[in-house]
């Protein structure tokens, strides 16, 4: 099937949703419009860039008819946010059908007569229990991103607005991944459901594929990442994009930045602008120096694989709440999904290696979708470097000192005590220093563990702290030159020119040293 035609969609869904540059349903919504438009329970294992709002939102708009005065689809979001985001989207397709759409905790005129109506689990309990907006007709019920619901603690909520809502009305899940507790919500709440799409064999191995989170709109990401591109042995960028409006938009603001951008196979231009990914596979077959840079994601896995299958410098632009669809879709294709790192100046200090290893086995480890959810408004603001090295200051100045280590058995060779060396640093309590401040900045700048740290004093001018010996010159070393508090650190051995009431102090009223 490719067409919403061929899928049975009303055919002023169809035209709305071409207006919309949407003309070919993606390999999930091929699969989850049918089942959807027969009123069947469904989960879909997928997340935002697989087209999941146009999967359940053009079959659900097409199967329930805009009649009476109350909601009939009821969408619960993560985040208010999500909810604007979303019924503004879905507003444009549902003008077509006669829908009205509203969001809960945005300014929507009548929200709760709106057809389809979004909000928070938190939102929409709150407006079924003071009686403002009525649940009693609702034909669906839809969880987008049910996993980030799980996340913030609001699978409770959800459970309880189910309480208004018809047992009858059909459950669409939304999730990727799919946690135990969203799994476990299904179970009794989305009974003989249909899981789409469904689980596949492991793939094979096709490489690296590199991405970069940018910010909406995506132009000024995708023409840093061209312009970083074709420094290089680049001779050609190729960019993809979903529809040709999209292309036509992005060319015009490349071409407007000196980097001239057409269609694919002309020697002339640096840039070349593909859509449909066979035909423009087939127009620059056998060019060498090609770069392929997907400024949409691809939004299922023949679509990654098609665009990205041969070519060793592929890049993906992703939106924060898009990563978790890209590394879904890479697994299920074969490739190894890694992060594009952008330029460092060949000055950076070396004391900062220990900072990014720690940041790059975080961003390994650890479960990061929730906070670029919650993150997500500020990358709307800011540049998303500057949100990142905002929550480094702000973490670091917040570091607590880690309580005293408990006592090691006897024998053990913690037994032997640690020697210690007091330094001297040139900030106080007069720049607002702390205990924790100073304990942050020691470890994070010379990777030394907390428990060799011992005292710390925090004079008015200056500090005393104690540190193991033998990490003495490791910790002067870091800090010399740092800033702590906004002042320029000056760190060295304590050589006994301070008394434990203050020391002595010169005309500045800086301490100073005795011989």
């Amino acid at each position: 099937m490719d067409s919403f035609e061929d899928l049975g969609i009303l055919p002023e869904l169809v035209e709305m949703l071409a207006a919309e540059g949407i003309e070919h349903p993606t390999s999930l919504q091929r699969a989850a419009v049918p089942v959807i438009r027969r009123g069947n329970n469904v989960v879909l294992r997928a997340g935002p860039g697989a087209g999941t709002l146009v999967a359940w939102g053009s079959a659900l708009l097409d199967r329930i008819s805009p009649e009476g005065g109350g909601p009939a689809i009821l969408v619960l979001t993560p985040t208010p946010e999500g909810a604007e985001m979303l019924a503004e989207s879905l507003g444009r397709v549902g003008a077509a059908s006669g829908h009205s759409v509203a969001a809960l905790g945005s300014p929507w005129a009548l929200a709760e007569h709106a057809h389809v109506l979004f909000g928070t689990p938190g939102d929409v309990l709150s407006a079924a229990h003071a009686g403002t907006v009525s649940l009693t007709g609702l034909a669906a019920v839809v969880l987008d991103q049910a996993d980030q619901i799980d996340r913030l603690g609001s699978l409770e909520q959800v459970e309880q607005v189910l309480g208004f809502v018809p047992k009858e009305s059909q459950r669409v899940v939304c999730a990727l991944p799919l946690t135990a507790s969203v799994e476990d919500f299904v179970e009794r709440h989305v009974r003989r459901s249909t899981v789409l799409p469904p689980t596949e064999g492991a793939p094979v191995s096709r490489g690296a594929l590199r991405y970069r989170i940018v910010s909406e709109p995506k132009d000024e990401g995708v023409l840093a990442t061209v312009a970083m591109l074709l420094e290089d042995d680049v001779r050609h960028v190729l960019v993809y994009c979903r529809t040709e409006d999209r292309a036509a938009d992005l060319g015009d603001y490349l071409t407007l930045h000196g980097f001239g951008a057409g269609a694919p196979g002309d020697p002339e231009l640096p840039v070349w602008l593909g859509v449909d990914e066979i035909e423009t596979r087939q127009r620059v077959e056998g060019q060498e120096g090609v770069c392929v840079l997907s400024a949409d994601i691809p939004a299922d896995a023949d679509s990654l694989d098609r665009r990205h299958h041969d070519s060793d410098r592929s890049v993906v632009l992703v939106l924060p709440r898009e990563v978790a669809h890209l590394k879904d879709v890479g697994k299920r294709t074969g490739y190894e999904i890694e992060p594009l790192p952008f330029g460092t100046a060949a000055t950076a200090r070396s004391d900062l290696e220990a900072l990014r290893e720690r940041l790059t086995q975080a961003m390994s480890d650890e479960d990061v979708a929730p906070y670029l959810l919650a993150l997500e408004p500020l990358f709307e603001r800011y540049d998303a470097a500057e949100v990142a090295a905002a929550a480094v200051a702000l973490l670091r100045r917040k570091s607590p000192r880690p309580a005293p280590p408990t006592s090691p058995p006897a024998g053990s060779e913690k037994d032997v005590p640690i020697a210690w060396a007091k330094l001297f640093l040139s900030v106080g309590e007069r720049d607002g220093l702390r205990p924790g401040d100073l304990l942050g900045a020691i470890v994070g700048e010379s990777g030394v563990q907390p428990d060799r740290v011992g005292k710390i004093e925090i004079r008015d001018s200056f500090s005393l702290v104690e540190v193991d010996h033998e990490a003495a010159h490791q910790v002067i070393q870091a800090l010399n030159g740092t800033t702590i508090k906004g002042r320029a650190v000056r760190a060295d051995f304590d050589r006994g020119g301070r008394s434990r009431q203050g020391g002595r102090t010169g005309r500045s009223g800086r301490p100073t040293r005795r011989p």
